[in-house]
């Protein structure tokens, strides 16, 4: 064994008797892994810099389970100035434009912090381990500002596409002004391509505790991808972009004062909210 991590799913870095480096990722199976690693794959085939797939997901037991290439190597960088934001946003155009022409089934449910299509009572998804905490610790700003912000995102009416939905520094490594390596493809979601992107314009800084990036970052984001992808949103997708960034944040927030995590999460919401959710029409 050369590594192992456990955060959504559990990870083995490993080497086989052969001397080859491999990746195991176990995860709790709910219908999700197999699309994700098949889109995974495609992507790697296509030179897409993430790691390929070298096995199908199987399960073993209540896992999913499946062995990938190990892609060492490459930095994680720090910072959320615009000119930042706008290298990240670079790296998610490509990534959603080869995700246009992959063809899955919907990784459904989607990931908790991007549910807010959920269907459970109450504003957030249902989680046992965060819903049997105390929940005085979250402060009505947390709640109120998710509320407004899942209502602006249920009234779109926009179509899904499959996207990354945990764009975060951490899952990203770089060589220079190259990106290396894109991490963490459980992640994948099936959501409108404007709230993918105004998720990945509010959490790209993310190098360790999640936060909430600038608003002139955020905005620099979503200009470039604009850019890049060659069409501009509509009135209602940059709404829905903003809404979006919104709620991540926010159910990152909750999650945080739940578990006694840093506040500087919910700080940045607290100093941001206003503005996002003008921009959001929320």
């Amino acid at each position: 064994m050369l590594f192992q991590s456990q955060q959504v799913s559990t990870v083995f870095g490993l080497r086989l008797a052969g001397g080859r480096d491999v990746v195991v990722k176990a995860r709790a199976d709910d219908g999700r892994a197999a699309s994700c690693v098949a889109a995974q794959a495609r992507l790697a085939e296509r030179g897409f810099p993430c790691a390929r797939p070298l096995t199908p997901v199987v399960g073993v037991g209540a896992l999913a389970v499946h062995a990938e290439e190990l892609r060492p190597g490459g930095e994680v960088l720090h910072g959320d100035s615009p000119g930042m934001a706008m290298r990240c946003a670079e790296v998610f155009a490509r990534l959603m434009g080869e995700l246009a022409g992959v063809t899955v089934a919907p990784p459904l449910p989607n990931p908790p912090w991007v549910r807010w299509d959920h269907t459970d009572s109450g504003v957030w998804p249902a989680i046992d381990v965060l819903d049997s905490r105390d929940q005085s610790v979250v402060s009505e700003h947390i709640v109120e500002t998710a509320e407004r912000a899942r209502r602006r995102l249920l009234a779109a009416g926009l179509p899904c596409v499959l996207g990354h939905a945990d764009f975060e520094a951490q899952n990203l490594r770089w060589q220079g002004r190259q990106v290396w390596a894109v991490h963490d493809w459980d992640s994948l979601a099936w959501q409108p391509e404007a709230a993918l992107v105004g998720a990945a314009s509010g959490s790209f800084a993310s190098s360790g505790p999640p936060t909430l990036a600038p608003i002139d970052s955020s905005e620099a984001f979503l200009v470039r991808y604009q850019d890049l992808r060659g069409r501009l949103f509509t009135a209602v997708e940059l709404e829905i972009a903003w809404a979006a960034s919104l709620w991540m944040a926010a159910y990152n927030a909750r999650e945080m004062a739940l578990c006694g995590g840093t506040p500087a999460g919910g700080d940045a919401l607290r100093a941001h909210a206003a503005e996002r959710l003008r921009r959001a029409d929320a």
